[in-house]
């Protein structure tokens, strides 16, 4: 059984460390928020439960233990933001702080269960694919909007910005997941899109366009 803390870290590192061999001491820190000091602690911690390797003055990365704990807490987390949505009727801007609570629940049976009720569900409310119980998840082929060619049509199927303040601008703009979006202009200057939604026509910005996913039809 694993502190929140540790838990918090491993999921730090998870994230950090997609296409990296190694995630610096600085890049952590910033992510959780804290001194390099404290992650040096925490890091060698993870090191002697063979969660993390660490190579001081160079970084860490999870091991094959490491890589598991985070799938079992993100598919912990992914499933709760599910349950919320489907169950409880919290919107998907609702969702994220209090799955950061639930994950932490260090129940292997009560998850199983709660997989089982909702379904089996592959992805989360945000469109995040969720591991199953030995880590396992569906991937699916995705673009950012902002490399969509001119005119090609696709589904919006997952969003990088999962804040509260960008999920209540879609939800402003009626632009949800299962959304079609076609690129209709590209703005030279600032990189800024006109697009078509399923109820209108709206101009985006360049970040704005960066954080959706879409699968071309």
């Amino acid at each position: 059984m694993h502190s929140i803390s540790e838990e918090n870290y491993i999921k730090a590192i998870y994230h950090l460390q997609e296409g990296q061999a190694l995630v610096s001491t600085n890049d952590i820190a910033g992510r959780m928020h804290t001194k390099a000091s404290s992650v040096t602690d925490m890091l060698k911690k993870l090191a002697d439960k063979n969660l993390a390797e660490y190579i001081p003055y160079k970084g860490a990365r999870l091991t094959e233990n490491g890589v598991q704990c985070a799938n079992q807490i993100i598919r912990k987390h992914r499933l709760w933001e599910v349950f919320l949505v489907e169950k409880l009727d919290f919107s998907w801007d609702e969702v994220h702080e209090i799955a950061e609570q639930l994950e932490h629940i260090q129940s292997p049976k009560l998850t199983n269960e709660l997989d089982k009720f909702l379904n089996y569900p592959k992805h989360d409310p945000h469109g995040d694919p969720i591991p199953d119980s030995n880590g396992n998840y569906v991937k699916h082929t995705q673009v950012e909007l902002s490399n969509v060619e001119l005119g090609q049509e696709g589904i919006l199927s997952g969003v990088v910005n999962t804040s509260r303040g960008f999920l209540q601008y879609l939800d402003k703009h009626e632009i949800k997941l299962g959304s079609k979006i076609k690129l209709l202009e590209i703005e030279e200057f600032d990189g800024s899109c006109r697009i078509k939604s399923d109820t209108r026509e709206l101009y985006i910005s360049k970040l704005t366009a960066d954080s959706l996913f879409v699968k071309i039809k």
